[in-house]
């Protein structure tokens, strides 16, 4: 299999493995009795866990080796999610989630420097092709767990069966997975000591503030979306799931076919239409008064997210300033501070003011990221063979 292959082959399992609590995710609040604050707070654990793992595990990486990060990792990661679906409190499932972000650190930064190596191999460019395969790899977990719920499967059998199925899908894309070669500028720092904790450059911030917005959004459509038709709407575990699977798909489908605008256009001018459908999104949503306006608002969410990541990774990748390694490591962690602070933070607000609530209270990031924009085309990137910067 070529080597671009089996990278979006990580990336769909990558995904897969993690995706299937969430379509889920209101049947287990329901079983554990709590309210969305206190949901919030458990889940949590994800992102403190993985910003830990980001910041501390570059070393470990090193050592393992992508290979055995990809072919360790992987089938344990559904296994904590299956343990957090028998949690019968907030803590409880804060220490079952704990360890799966340690897991997600890990793969993350492996899984986005594999795609650059491939990239930088080709010529061409694969970052938002790659991350096309995570969200469908997540829509396809989704789906399964809507089918599942439609089925009456309960939570706790369904996510036993992913981790079989995880397992399984390891050993048959990945068990000749071999690394990509180094970066011939990663070859050149290979001697410096790599910092513990990747410090975010000025242009790395700017860059985080970029993907904010997108990273909320995401986060709140694959969190949230279930308990928003729920609550607002009083719909079904299977529309719940439905909801979900509605987002990852229109985002896997952009991100497919990202690559191509981005090639003939420019990163700035795609984010800024994305921000812009994504604004749109997030406002169907918070004002809709049916569940297939809400659909279509995730629908248009799960567009304007689709490539903001993506894109800023690549740059961050291509910044000769430091090693890609290092710039990804502090790009991933930084951003992910969305992830420690919007779970709770949103689950809070929801309680507070209503579950609209916390998809329109990202509005005014859109507008931040909109201005900022600009910093995807900025310059100091290493040439690219054939594409545009």
């Amino acid at each position: 299999m070529p080597q671009h292959r089996r990278v979006f082959a990580c990336f769909f399992l990558y995904s897969f493995c993690m995706g299937g609590f969430f379509p889920r995710l209101a049947e287990i609040q329901r079983g554990m009795g709590v309210g969305e604050g206190a949901l919030g707070l458990a889940l949590i654990g994800v992102a403190a866990g993985t910003l830990i793992s980001l910041s501390f595990g570059a070393h470990v990486i090193e050592r393992m080796g992508h290979r055995r990060v990809l072919l360790w990792i992987l089938p344990v990661l559904p296994v904590f999610y299956a343990l957090a679906s028998h949690a019968t409190s907030p803590l409880l499932m804060f220490l079952c989630l704990f360890p799966a972000g340690i897991l997600i650190g890990a793969v993350e930064v492996v899984v986005n420097l594999e795609a650059d190596r491939a990239e930088h191999q080709s010529g061409r460019r694969l970052m938002n092709r790659s991350h096309a395969f995570w969200s469908i790899g997540f829509f396809s977990a989704a789906a399964l767990g809507a089918l599942m719920a439609w089925l009456g499967v309960s939570p706790q059998w369904h996510l036993a069966g992913v981790v079989l199925l995880s397992v399984a899908g390891t050993a048959l894309l990945l068990g000749q997975f071999e690394a990509a070669p180094l970066r011939a500028a990663d070859h050149s720092h290979a001697d410096a000591q790599a910092p513990r904790f990747a410090t975010p450059s000025a242009a790395i911030l700017v860059l985080v503030v970029v993907t904010l917005p997108a990273m909320v959004l995401e986060g709140a459509g694959f969190d949230w979306s279930a308990i928003y038709m729920r609550d607002v709407f009083g719909s079904s575990a299977f529309l719940g799931g439905v909801a979900v699977a509605t987002g990852a798909a229109a985002q896997a489908i952009t991100r497919y076919f990202a690559d191509g605008f981005v090639e003939r256009h420019s990163p700035v001018l795609v984010a800024r239409i994305l921000l812009s459908v994504l604004a749109l999104g997030c406002a169907l949503v918070f004002f809709s008064g049916s569940a297939v306006v809400s659909l279509l608002g995730f629908a248009l969410m799960g567009v304007g997210s689709s490539a903001i990541f993506p894109l800023a990774m690549s740059a961050a990748a291509q910044r000769t300033d430091r090693p890609s390694t290092v710039n990804v490591a502090a790009l991933a962690q930084t951003a992910f501070v969305s992830f420690l602070l919007a779970p709770p933070l949103l689950g809070l607000v929801a309680q507070q003011f209503g579950i609209r609530w916390s998809f329109g209270i990202a509005l005014p990031l859109v507008a931040w990221a909109l201005w900022l924009s600009s910093a995807l085309g900025a310059s100091g990137v290493r040439a690219r063979s054939g594409t545009p910067g």
